[in-house]
């Protein structure tokens, strides 16, 4: 019976030691900037904040060039609106939910990998119902966004990386969803990181 158990736990093991030497999985967590361009429309202005933040990701390496990642992003800045009403200000927790491909880019340079990204996902503005930095009937609201980056890790260890890190995102100026703030413009948010990464 004990020799069972120990070819059953060996059978079970098996696998979970092959897929953590392969080392396909990866954690990060990154310090990051976050700055907008600002956008006009329908006669009303509206610039953001610059700011900081961090994000968290977790990426599954298929082989060497290839490879999906997920990544949660936290910021909080204060959208600022110009117009015929006067000035309007929405402080905000920012919250980046996405997902991308990722593809692996050849760099003659030892310890140092490079690589590009391209995907998608949604930006969720929540207003902080800050007494300086709010306006009535402010809501939540969720923008989609088109993401596309680049970065480089810097390998310390077999399981350790640092790295800087460089996001851009898409997407329509949020209103929060107020018809006198919408300028039915596009936007660009320029993100640039660092921080470590564990691989697995």
């Amino acid at each position: 019976m004990r020799r069972l158990l120990v070819i059953i736990l060996a059978l079970v093991m098996l696998p979970v030691g092959s897929i953590a030497q392969e080392g396909r999985s990866e954690l990060s967590l990154q310090g990051t900037g976050f700055f907008t361009k600002d956008s006009s429309g329908l006669g009303t202005q509206q610039r953001s904040t610059e700011t900081g933040g961090f994000t968290l990701g977790y990426r599954y390496h298929f082989n060497r060039w290839l490879a999906v990642e997920s990544n949660y992003g936290y910021e909080r800045n204060t959208q600022e609106y110009f117009g015929g009403f006067g000035e309007s200000r929405v402080q905000a927790n920012v919250h980046a939910v996405t997902g991308d491909l990722v593809f692996k880019l050849p760099l003659p340079i030892r310890r140092i990998s490079t690589y590009a990204l391209t995907g998608g996902g949604d930006l969720i503005f929540d207003p902080t119902g800050n007494n300086s930095g709010s306006v009535p009937g402010a809501s939540p609201q969720g923008k989609g966004a088109f993401l596309y980056g680049a970065f480089a890790d810097d390998a310390l260890t077999r399981h350790f990386s640092l790295r800087a890190e460089y996001r851009g995102f898409v997407y329509k100026s949020p209103d929060f969803g107020l018809s006198a703030l919408n300028t039915d413009s596009w936007t660009h948010t320029a993100q640039p990181s660092a921080g470590i990464v564990f691989r697995f």
